[in-house]
C-alpha cells in the first residue's frame, strides 16, 4: 500500500522557531533604541554645553573691557578702551552663530544697546558709575542664561560642574566686585565734603569688599573641588600658577583700596592691570580644561555609539543565521517521497507467469511434493 509523510510537525517547528526569533529580537530592539537614545541625548547636551564654553569664553574679555571703561570713565577720560569695542565685536560675532540655539539673542541685544549708550556719558561720577553697574549686570546675567540654556548648570561630571561655577559664576563676579570695590573707594575719598554722597557710596564700598572675599574663596573651593574629581590630567598643573596670580592680583588691589583710609591710587592702578591680566590667563585655563573634558566625553560617546552597532548587528545576523541553519537542517533530514516503484502492488502477476520455469531449479518433482505434504 502507498506510504504518506506528514509534515505538519515540521511546519510547526518552523512556526514556534519563527516566534522565538520575533520574541528575541523586539526586545533586543527596544533595548538598542534605548541605548542609542540614551548616546544621541547626551551627545546633544555635549554639543550645547560646548558651544556654552565658546559663548563664555567671549564674555570672559567683556567683562575686564567693562571693568577698564569704568576705571577710565570714573577719572575723566572721554573715550572708551578699545579693549572695550573689540571684545563687544567678538561677542556680537559669536552671538551670531550661537544666540539662536543658546537663547541669548535678545539678553545680548538689550546688553550691547546698555554699552553703546555708556559713551556717551556726561553726568556725575556717580551716575557714570551707576550706568556701568547696570551693565555689568547684564554681562553677569547673560552668563546665567548661557549656563542654562547650554545645560552647563546642569553637567552630570563633578569636575565639570565646578569648572562651569567657577568660570561662569566665581571667577566674573570677583573681577566685576574687585573693579567696583577699587572705583568706590576713589568716589569715596572724593566725596570727603559730602555726607550725602558717602551715606550712599559707603555701604557701597562695604559690599563690595565682601563680596569680593566671598567670591575668591567660592572661586578657591570651586577650583578645588574640580581638581578633587577631575579626569585631567593637566588641570592641576594648568591651575596652580594662574591662581596664584589671580589672588595676588585681588590681595594689591585690595590693599591699594585701603578700607577705612585714603586709597593709593598708584597702588590700584597696578594691581588692576595686573589682575586683568591674570583674569585672561585663568579664565583662558578653565575653558580649555573644559573643552577638553568635554571633547574626551564626545569620544567616549562616538565609541558606545560604533559599539552598540555593532552589537545589535552581530546579534541580529547570529539570530537569523540560527534561524536559517535550523530550517535547512530540517529540510535535508526530511524523507523523500515515495516513488512508483515502492508503491507498485507486488501482488500483480503478469500473463504466463505460473507456466514459466526457472532454469536454475530444473523442473517441479511432484513426488517431492507429495512427500512434503506426508511430513505436514
Amino acid at each position: 500500500m502507498p506510504v504518506s509523510m506528514d509534515n505538519r510537525p515540521s511546519r510547526s517547528r518552523s512556526i514556534v522557531a519563527a516566534i522565538l526569533t520575533f520574541l528575541i529580537l523586539v526586545p533586543m530592539g527596544y533595548l538598542f533604541y534605548r541605548v542609542w537614545q540614551t548616546n544621541a541625548e547626551s551627545r546633544s547636551n555635549t554639543k550645547l554645553e560646548r558651544q556654552g564654553v565658546e559663548y563664555v569664553t567671549a564674555l570672559a574679555p567683556l567683562v575686564s573691557a567693562l571693568a577698564e571703561a569704568q576705571s577710565s570713565a570714573l577719572q575723566g577720560a572721554s573715550a572708551a578702551p578699545a579693549a572695550l569695542s573689540a571684545s563687544v565685536a567678538r561677542v556680537r560675532e559669536v552671538d551670531q552663530r550661537l544666540g539662536t540655539s543658546l537663547g541669548t539673542r535678545d539678553r545680548w541685544t538689550g546688553l550691547r544697546d546698555k554699552i553703546d549708550q555708556l559713551s556717551a556719558l556726561t553726568a556725575n561720577p556717580v551716575s557714570v558709575y551707576q550706568a556701568y553697574v547696570a551693565a555689568t549686570n547684564l554681562t553677569l546675567a547673560l552668563y546665567d542664561t548661557v549656563r542654562n540654556n547650554s545645560t552647563l548648570i546642569r553637567d552630570p561630571d563633578n569636575d565639570l560642574s565646578n569648572l562651569q561655577r567657577a568660570v561662569a559664576v566665581d571667577l566674573p563676579s570677583t573681577m566685576v566686585q574687585v573693579s567696583r570695590m577699587g572705583d568706590l573707594s576713589l568716589l569715596v575719598a572724593k566725596a570727603q565734603g559730602s555726607p550725602a554722597q558717602q551715606a550712599t557710596l559707603g555701604p557701597q564700598f562695604g559690599t563690595a569688599a565682601q563680596s569680593v572675599t566671598t567670591f575668591v574663596n567660592a572661586l578657591t573651593d570651586d577650583l578645588q573641588a574640580a581638581v578633587d574629581h577631575t579626569t585631567s590630567p593637566t588641570l592641576s598643573g594648568n591651575l596652580v600658577t594662574t591662581l596664584d596670580s589671580f589672588r595676588q592680583g585681588v590681595e594689591s588691589l585690595t590693599r591699594g583700596a585701603n578700607p577705612g583710609g585714603q586709597p593709593n591710587a598708584a597702588t590700584m592702578a597696578t594691581a588692576q592691570s595686573q589682575l586683568q591680566s591674570s583674569l585672561r590667563s585663568l579664565a583662558g585655563t578653565l575653558v580649555r580644561e573644559m573643552d577638553g573634558l568635554l571633547q574626551d566625553r564626545l569620544n567616549r560617546l562616538d565609541t558606545e555609539r560604533w559599539a552598540a552597532l555593532a552589537a545589535a548587528g552581530a546579534a541580529v545576523v547570529l539570530t537569523l543565521a540560527a534561524l536559517a541553519v535550523g530550517l535547512t537542517g530540517r529540510r535535508r533530514y526530511r524523507m523523500p517521497p515515495p516513488s512508483d516503484e515502492a508503491t507498485r502492488d507486488m501482488s500483480v502477476r503478469p500473463p504466463g507467469y505460473a507456466n514459466l520455469i526457472d532454469p536454475s531449479y530444473g523442473e517441479v518433482d511432484r513426488t517431492r511434493q507429495e512427500r512434503s505434504g506426508a511430513l505436514r
